[in-house]
């Protein structure tokens, strides 16, 4: 589960740190990997393009395009790396060098990596925009990030029209820069240190930070790749996952290009169908996605009949028991969940990889992630900075006081600022520390009440937060998505609370029950409790 969450009150020192076993130091094999990725992604020399592109065989194949009718074509390391070399060439022109932020606003197409191999070819930096963002929030990143180019398609180029910045749109002249331009070098070696994308967090509680990913980050993003996701040297991979945010840029994009393994882009919106068609058409083994794509499936009633199947993950958002519980049936596969944050990647997980697999306990995120020691701090979850050898990240870029809110004083643990347990080895998440709901006396996690809501057929989707009361302090309130054939009616709310109280308690059921169209999500899909918690949500009863 991706998150980005602020910290109330950062603890001032690491007393009180309660360590969970990680499986992965006790594996000789896993543990030596990590030593190996360390020192490989870390070294002076790292060339981004050559270890993400061109030290890879010519022939293989770098990703599998797929448009709307399901028809795939390939795109080969050659092809690439003759594409970005010549692109790069073009943009050294226009006078893109290293360290300069290059906007890229584009969908999943094939000039997308060619533009990502291009600008890292040259030291710049990628600064990602979501196809889905308004003008407004493609300019705060623009400016913010202080981007010298967007590089762009025809359907997106109004939004940066008025930015009043250089563009460079796909099309015709576009195609004819990568036929015509001389071939650029090797491209530049930036070293472990250097700033290879300047992402911005997603907005789930505020305005977005930006986050400067050093090209050392990719030796954990091949541990995840490795280890999280078990991609094996016979897998058809597919991330879902949008490139535009984390999850789709870190592990849709540069760790299967790291780890030499094709991962699918599908240059069409989603569908349920068209998602159960490509992943039986090309023979999907291995799948990764948000916890909403699986969702849409099981409200879509899909039943994979011709499925190779075997492995199935996801990140973003909480699993809730509804999709555990329906995954195996109708996908062939158990649904492992996996929790990380932009800040980090994915940290925490219930490894596919045989030798740290291990029966998923209900309601868990897994084990720390090979590279990584986790830790409870009273009832946070945090990260060791001393013994996390692919941890990377060491703040947010000009902005001291967020970065000083992530971390004890001592700088020994990074605080998440999710609330959350663990029972020695596996995790278990409660919510973000800003989402505990503080009702009566009772500290009650919004996901533990979601959980159980969601199981009535009635609901498609619920989200909870607390909201003042004056005898309570806070009580809890459900915002609920009703199923297209459901009577929103006092009927449903009355179930909804019973069946809270059946399974959770008296002290932990909605008091109100708020029947919405859709809930409020960032362009990622998570849910902005604290724009319900805002006492001008307009609600009804």
């Amino acid at each position: 589960m991706t998150q980005e969450s602020q910290v109330r009150n950062a603890p001032t020192a690491s007393e009180g740190v309660v360590e969970a076993k990680a499986h992965w130091q006790s594996a000789q094999d896993v543990a030596d990997d990590v030593r190996q990725l360390q020192a490989t992604y870390t070294a002076a020399t790292l060339n981004v393009a050559a270890v993400l592109c061109d030290d890879h065989p010519a022939g293989d194949i770098a990703f599998t395009l797929i448009d709307g009718d399901a028809r795939a074509t390939p795109l080969t390391y050659g092809e690439l790396s003759d594409a970005s070399r010549r692109l790069a060439g073009a943009l050294r022109a226009r006078g893109i060098g290293e360290g300069d932020r290059v906007a890229v606003l584009m969908s999943k197409r094939r000039e997308l990596p060619i533009a990502l191999l291009a600008i890292w070819r040259l030291g710049a930096v990628h600064v990602p925009l979501f196809t889905a963002f308004a003008a407004p929030a493609i300019e705060m990143r623009v400016a913010g990030s202080r981007a010298t180019l967007v590089i762009t398609e025809p359907d997106q180029l109004s939004k940066v029209d008025a930015i009043g910045i250089d563009t460079l749109v796909t099309g015709a002249a576009f195609d004819r820069l990568l036929e015509g331009e001389p071939l650029d070098g090797r491209g530049v070696a930036v070293g472990g240190g250097g700033l290879i994308v300047q992402l911005y967090t997603s907005g789930t509680t505020g305005t977005p930070k930006a986050v400067g990913i050093p090209a050392r980050a990719i030796g954990s993003f091949v541990a995840y790749m490795r280890y999280g996701l078990g991609v094996d040297d016979d897998d058809v991979f597919w991330n879902a996952a949008d490139p535009g945010w984390a999850y789709g840029l870190y592990y849709g994009i540069i760790g299967p290009l790291a780890i030499g393994r094709p991962n699918v882009l599908l240059g069409a919106g989603f569908s349920a169908d068209l998602t159960r068609t490509v992943i039986e058409s090309i023979g999907v083994t291995n799948f990764a996605a948000a916890p909403t794509v699986y969702r849409a499936l099981r409200i879509g009633d899909v039943r994979l009949e011709r499925s190779r199947l075997r492995r199935a993950s996801s990140a973003g958002e909480p699993l809730t028991p509804d999709v555990t519980a329906w995954a195996p049936g109708a996908l062939g596969s158990t649904v492992r969940d996996h929790y990380g944050q932009t800040e980090h990647g994915m940290m925490i997980v219930n490894a596919w990889h045989p030798a740290l697999r291990r029966d998923v306990l209900p309601g868990s995120m897994g084990q720390a992630l090979p590279g990584f020691t986790a830790a409870t701090l009273g009832s946070q979850i945090v990260l060791s900075t001393t013994r996390s050898p692919l941890l990377w990240f060491e703040g947010y870029l000009d902005a001291e006081e967020k970065t000083r809110e992530r971390f004890t004083d001592d700088r020994d643990w990074y605080l998440t600022g999710d609330v959350g347990r663990h029972d020695g080895e596996n995790f278990f998440f409660a919510s973000r520390d800003d989402d505990v709901i503080l009702a009566a006396g009772y500290r009650i996690g919004p996901f533990d009440v979601e959980s159980i809501i969601v199981q009535l057929p009635d609901v498609v989707e619920v989200a909870v937060v607390g909201r003042p009361d004056e005898l309570r302090g806070e009580v809890v309130e459900a915002f609920v998505v009703p199923a297209e054939d459901a009577k929103p009616d006092e009927s449903l709310r009355d179930a909804i609370k019973q069946l809270v109280r059946d399974q959770l308690g008296a002290h932990a059921y909605p008091r109100r029950v708020h029947f919405i169209d859709q809930l409020p999500k960032t362009p990622s899909g998570k849910v902005q409790r604290f724009i319900l918690r805002a006492p001008d949500f307009e609600v009804d009863g």
